[in-house]
C-alpha cells in the first residue's frame, strides 16, 4: 500500500490519518476465514489497514436485505457476498458500493451482463454449479451402482435451481435413473419431506446448492443416514457431518481469489471492468465411514478421483 495512499474522507481532519478500509462480508464463518487469509496474502491486515464488518449467514434465518442495507449505511468500501441471495440483496441495497459476489450463475441470475464484462457495481466468481450437476449424479451412480430412483432436494428461492434440476434430469435419462424432485423451504419440516421421499421409494439423494440447504445441513445429513440414502452434496461440510459424497469447487480457493478482486477494487479498479472468475479446481470428497454404515463398497475408480477420503 505504501505512501501513495491518501487519508480516507471519513477520517480527514487536522491530523493526517492512514487510510483504513471497511469491507462488509456476508458469508459463513469458513468463507470469512478464507477471505481474511486471502486479504493477508494481498497485503491487507485486519486491524492495521482494514476493518472487516462480518455478518454471518450460518443460521437459516438471515434477512439478507437488512444485513446488506446495514452495511451500505455504514458505509463500507466493498461488500463481499458469499451466496446468490446475499448478492441480490446487496444489489438492491446499493448501486454505488462495489460488490464482489460468489454466485452459482451470475449471468442467469442477472447479476452481471456477462462474465467478461460484468458492468455495473458487481463482479466476483461464478461457482459453476449448474454445469457440475450432471457430474454429481454420474459420480453418485458410480459410487452406488444400484441407485435407480434419486431424490433431488431443490430450493426455488435459488434463481438457478430450475436450471440445475434440468441438468440433473438430463443426466438421469442417460444413466437410466429416475429423478424425484422435492422442494426445500426455510420453514419446512424436513422429517415430513424425507417421509415423502420414502413414500416414493427413492434410494438415494442429491441436494442442489442453496443457502437454505447449507443452513440445515446437519438435519439433512442425519435424515439421509436414518433413511439409508447414499447422498451427494456440493460442499464438503455435508460430508464432514456424515454425508457420503460431495463434489464442488474448492471454496477456500474461491474466497482467496475474491480477496484478490477486493484488493484491485480498493486500488481503484471498477468492478464492472473486472471479469468474473470461474473455479479452477473441483474436489470430490468421499466418506468411507458412511459408506460402511450404508453397506456400500466404493469402487476404486471413484476413490482414485477423490481429493480426500474420510476413513
Amino acid at each position: 500500500m505504501g505512501g501513495s495512499l491518501l487519508p480516507s474522507p471519513r477520517r480527514a481532519g487536522a491530523q493526517p490519518a492512514k487510510l483504513v478500509y471497511r469491507v462488509g462480508v456476508i458469508a459463513d464463518k469458513a468463507g470469512y476465514e478464507a477471505l481474511k487469509a486471502g486479504l493477508r496474502d494481498v497485503g491487507y491486515a485486519e486491524g492495521r489497514d482494514m476493518v472487516l464488518e462480518f455478518r454471518a449467514i450460518d443460521s437459516g434465518d438471515v434477512r439478507f436485505l437488512d444485513v446488506a442495507t446495514e452495511l451500505a449505511r455504514i458505509p463500507v468500501d466493498v461488500i463481499v457476498a458469499g451466496t446468490t441471495p446475499a448478492i441480490l440483496a446487496a444489489k438492491q441495497a446499493t448501486t454505488a458500493i462495489p460488490i464482489v459476489g460468489l454466485s452459482v450463475d451470475p449471468v442467469a441470475s442477472r447479476l452481471v451482463a456477462s462474465l467478461a464484462k460484468p458492468g455495473g457495481n458487481i463482479t466476483g466468481l461464478s461457482l459453476d454449479e449448474v454445469g457440475t450437476n450432471a457430474t454429481r449424479l454420474e459420480l453418485l451412480k458410480e459410487a452406488a451402482p444400484a441407485v435407480t430412483r434419486v431424490a433431488v432436494l431443490t430450493t426455488s428461492t435459488n434463481p438457478s435451481s430450475s436450471q440445475m434440476l434440468k441438468e440433473t434430469e438430463r443426466a438421469a435419462q442417460t444413466l437410466g435413473v429416475e429423478v424425484h424432485a422435492f422442494e426445500l423451504r426455510g420453514g419446512d419440516d424436513l422429517a415430513k419431506t424425507f417421509a415423502a421421499m420414502a413414500t416414493r421409494r427413492v434410494d438415494s439423494l442429491i441436494v442442489l446448492p442453496s443457502a437454505v440447504a447449507s443452513s440445515r445441513r446437519t438435519q439433512i445429513v442425519i435424515l439421509a443416514l436414518r433413511h439409508r440414502l447414499p447422498s451427494m452434496f456440493w460442499r464438503r461440510e455435508f460430508v464432514d457431518l456424515g454425508g457420503l459424497l460431495s463434489y464442488g469447487p474448492d471454496r477456500s480457493e474461491i474466497y482467496r481469489r475474491a480477496a484478490v478482486l477486493v484488493g484491485k477494487i480498493l486500488q481503484g479498479a471498477k468492478p464492472g471492468d473486472l471479469p468474473v472468475g470461474q473455479p479452477r479446481k473441483f474436489d470430490l470428497i468421499v466418506n468411507l465411514r458412511t459408506a460402511k454404515a450404508l453397506g456400500l463398497t466404493i469402487p476404486s475408480s471413484v476413490l482414485l478421483l477423490a481429493a480426500e477420503v474420510i476413513e
